[in-house]
């Protein structure tokens, strides 16, 4: 079952991961969801990460959980970025994501079913 999350980045431009590989590239609304939307609907984010770890093939296969038909839709709200992500991905692994993404530099606004 598909669930809506949304999300704030409150500064923008700080919504970057510790790791540089890993972290957003854009700034603004739509670039930011489509980022995220791609790291929901295929495991490339989830490999690139996978492949820093000492020991890749003991990571835990849950943690690539992906969902083709995710949505992700941004909106600029003053200085602030609102993402809406509707997906069945496991909120652990929605989390783990915007870490890799955002960082610490994102706050769970609100969760929603559609």
């Amino acid at each position: 079952m598909a669930v809506k999350y949304i999300l704030r980045l409150p500064e923008p431009s700080r919504a970057r991961g510790a790791e540089p590989s890993l972290s957003f590239t854009s700034d603004g609304a739509g670039g930011l969801a489509a980022e995220l939307q791609a790291a929901l609907r295929d495991d490339t984010l989830f490999q690139r990460w996978r492949a820093l770890q000492e020991d890749p093939d003991e990571v835990d296969d849950a943690l690539g959980a992906t969902d083709p038909a995710a949505t992700v839709v941004g909106k600029q709200e003053d200085l602030m970025i609102e993402l809406h992500a509707t997906t069945s991905i496991p909120s652990g692994v929605l989390k783990q994501r915007l870490r890799w993404l955002a960082g610490d530099h994102w706050v769970l606004a609100d969760v929603r079913n559609p």
